[in-house]
């Protein structure tokens, strides 16, 4: 039997104890077990076993009061979850995890149906759920492959030093296990939190019940959006930094290795989506203090052939860079994940800058991931671009294919294993959705409050400026368009008939395949080969 499956067994043996933390369930129900009184005597009961359990509880989901495996469907499964987080709610506590397992389940005749059914363990946890009000910041990380971009965080959230083969990365990729496990938001790859007293480090990142402790009790949380740095690859760079409602981009360039092209590129995408933006010099411990210097010069003279404003934080101090991030001003700090050097001024600089894109108006979410979780059902992740999106909102999601958005309602909200009541902009999350599949759910497509009239967009006009490009752009150029989370190839007809590189221009962009919500103002990257260029939306063809 494996690890995981041991742990219901655990719980099927030790059973159901007169004054114990664990309550075996087989299912609830809204209309039986939220009526007549039933919600405050069950929300009772729950109370009392998670003060019997110092604060914790265990919920065995799916089994008769004997600890027989009943099964349920995943209909029953989600509506008994539903009706779970009400009664945590009602208790002052909130679900901290969910594990499931597949049986056969068995029907009221005691004959073993053909579909299989769930059982699972929720874990229950005394206090409210997380309202997500707290100071967070979102870090989008970028640079060549083997520059120590995930070494870097990696020694960050643990504060752990690096043994000098990345051993602090190794923990940072997210494994489909984790989303086969259960809900989860984690599309950044690592998180760590700061209280009065300093850095709240994640002692071991495997452990999803350490990254939600950090979320619950951070006064300020850091969070940390992977990118890819090998060059074939950057498409997924990009949709990582423009997909995002990013505060903050960390550039990594290797004292050893020093900039390379990839550094170019993602430099180049950082600066011109105008995302304010810190460069670690990473792997200084590698060499001597005058490569060190050499690679901070040419670092220097690349920002300033963008018209940005280098600021070493070694000479100029924190509160400097504190002051001057984004106003055309890239602090540089130097760092060393084995020797720790430098983390600790990029401690100082993630508890003290300002958020930068908390947003007001409604509702806004556009799919970044989307996934099937046993028991729960289509989950769409994001990050909230704007608004705030509670449990149980009805929403509108699309445009599909067609054109069309369709009716759904949020079953469950997740922030880095943490369910949530309710999320707010800026925040990464997993969304719970009722009513449409999770093979219907595409990349691009945006959440919206319910009485939303959104119009599909088949096709825009734009001013772009052209980064790169080996000729020139004609009429009937085909790039990728990476805007928001949509990354879609699109027909460029540009106004004065071509664009060369260097080049500021008007052209309408027409999606080749279907449409999208865009609106004015929203900025956009284009890719195709070695062609490079970046856009705001300028108005809307009907």
């Amino acid at each position: 039997m494996g690890r995981d499956r041991a742990r219901l067994a655990t719980a099927l043996e030790r059973g159901e104890q007169e004054g114990g933390s664990v309550e075996f369930k087989e299912r609830f129900s809204r209309d039986v077990h939220l009526v007549d009184g039933r919600l405050e005597s069950l929300a009772a009961q729950l109370r009392h076993r998670v003060l019997s359990g110092d604060g914790e509880a265990e919920y065995v989901l799916g089994v008769t009061d004997d600890g027989g495996l009943a099964g349920v469907s995943p209909t029953t499964f989600s509506e008994t979850m539903d009706v779970l987080s009400l009664l945590a709610e009602e208790a002052g506590a909130h679900i901290a995890d969910v594990q499931t397992w597949g049986v056969d389940s068995v029907s009221g005749d005691g004959e073993t149906d053909a579909e299989e059914g769930i059982v699972g363990i929720a874990t229950l946890v005394d206090g409210a759920s997380l309202t997500p009000d707290d100071d967070h910041i979102i870090v989008g990380t970028a640079g060549h492959v083997d520059h120590g971009k995930s070494t870097l965080v990696g020694s960050l959230v643990t504060g752990d030093a690096d043994d000098g083969d990345g051993g602090t990365r190794g923990f940072l990729d997210v494994q489909p296990h984790e989303v086969e496990r259960g809900l989860s938001a984690d599309l950044s790859y690592g998180v760590y939190g700061f209280d009065g007293d300093g850095p709240l480090r994640v002692r071991n990142p495997d452990r999803k019940d350490e990254r939600a402790a950090v979320v619950e009790t951070a006064d300020r949380v850091v969070s940390f959006v992977d990118t890819v740095g090998h060059e074939p690859w950057l498409s997924t760079t990009i949709r990582g930094l423009v997909g995002q409602k990013l505060d903050y981009g960390l550039l990594t360039v290797a004292a050893d290795d020093g900039p390379t092209k990839t550094t170019r590129e993602h430099m180049g995408v950082l600066l011109a989506t105008e995302l304010p933006t810190i460069v670690a010099i990473t792997k200084t411990d590698l060499v001597d203090d005058e490569r060190v210097a050499e690679v901070g010069r040419e670092v220097e003279r690349i920002l300033r052939q963008t018209d940005r404003a280098p600021l070493p934080v070694a000479r100029h101090g924190v509160d400097a860079a504190v002051d001057e991030v984004g106003e055309g001003v890239v602090p540089i700090v130097r760092t060393s994940a084995v020797s720790r050097d430098g983390l600790d001024v990029l401690d100082e600089l993630f508890e003290r800058l300002p958020k930068t894109t908390a947003a007001s108006g409604p509702f806004r979410m556009y799919v970044d991931r989307t996934y099937s979780v046993t028991g729960v059902g289509a989950v769409a992740s994001g990050t909230v671009k704007s608004g705030t999106v509670e449990a149980g909102d009805d929403l509108l999601l699309g445009p599909f294919p067609d054109g069309s958005f369709r009716e759904v309602e949020v079953r469950s909200i997740e922030m880095h294993y943490h369910r949530v009541d309710r999320a707010q902009a800026g925040r990464i999350v997993g969304i719970a959705l009722k009513g449409v599949r999770e093979e219907d759910i595409e990349r691009g497509m945006v959440l919206l409050p319910g009485d939303a009239e959104p119009e599909p967009v088949r096709e825009f006009e734009a001013e772009v400026m052209v980064l790169n490009h080996p000729t020139r752009i004609d009429a009937g150029y085909e790039p990728v368009v990476h805007l928001e989370t949509v990354g879609e190839a699109a027909r460029f007809d540009p106004e004065d008939g071509q664009l060369l590189p260097g080049d500021t221009g008007r052209t309408r962009v027409r999606f080749k395949f279907r449409p999208y919500l865009v609106e004015e103002g929203q900025r956009f990257v284009f890719r195709e080969g070695s062609s490079k260029g970046v856009g705001t939306v300028t108005g809307i063809v009907e």
